[in-house]
C-alpha cells in the first residue's frame, strides 16, 4: 500500500458529527461494504462546513479526507461539476479533459488515478455520498 494514501487518510480534521446540518446522506458500497455518512452546512449555495463518519477501507478514508477539505467554502455549482466528473480521474488522459480544473485536483491525483482503478468504487463512495446529500 502506498504511504501517501495512509498519510492523506490520517488527516481527520473533518471526521466529525455536524448536528445542525442542512444536508446529509448515508451511502454504502455494495461491492465491499464500506459505509459513509456526510453532513453539510450550506448557506447561500456555499458549503460552510462538512463532517463525515465512515466504516471503510483506507482508500475511502483518504478520498473523503481530501474531499472534505476541498468542499468547505466551495460553491455548490463548482462542487457539482467536480463531483459529476470525478470518474474521469481514472482515465489515462484526464488532465487533457476540459471538464476538470487541474488546480482543483492536484491532491486528488495522488490517489485517484489509473494505478488505483481497482479501488475506484471505494475512492468514489465519498463523491457519490456528497452528490446524494446535495441532490446533484
Amino acid at each position: 500500500m502506498d504511504l501517501k494514501i495512509l498519510e492523506i487518510a490520517s488527516n481527520t480534521e473533518n471526521h466529525k458529527v455536524i448536528k445542525n446540518h442542512t444536508h446529509q446522506s448515508k451511502n454504502k458500497n455494495p461491492l465491499c461494504g464500506d459505509e459513509m455518512e456526510i453532513s453539510l452546512i450550506v448557506k447561500n449555495n456555499i458549503v460552510e462546513d462538512m463532517g463525515y463518519q465512515c466504516k471503510s477501507c483506507i482508500y475511502c478514508q483518504a478520498s473523503v479526507s481530501l474531499l472534505s477539505r476541498w468542499v468547505v467554502q466551495a460553491p455548490i455549482e463548482k462542487i457539482s461539476e467536480f463531483v459529476l466528473n470525478s470518474e474521469l480521474f481514472f482515465n489515462e488522459n484526464f488532465e487533457q479533459s476540459k471538464k476538470i480544473n487541474i488546480k482543483d485536483i492536484k491532491d486528488f491525483k495522488k490517489i485517484m488515478n489509473p494505478e488505483n482503478v481497482s479501488r475506484k468504487e471505494c475512492l468514489l463512495l465519498p463523491f457519490k455520498t456528497l452528490s446524494n446529500a446535495l441532490k446533484l
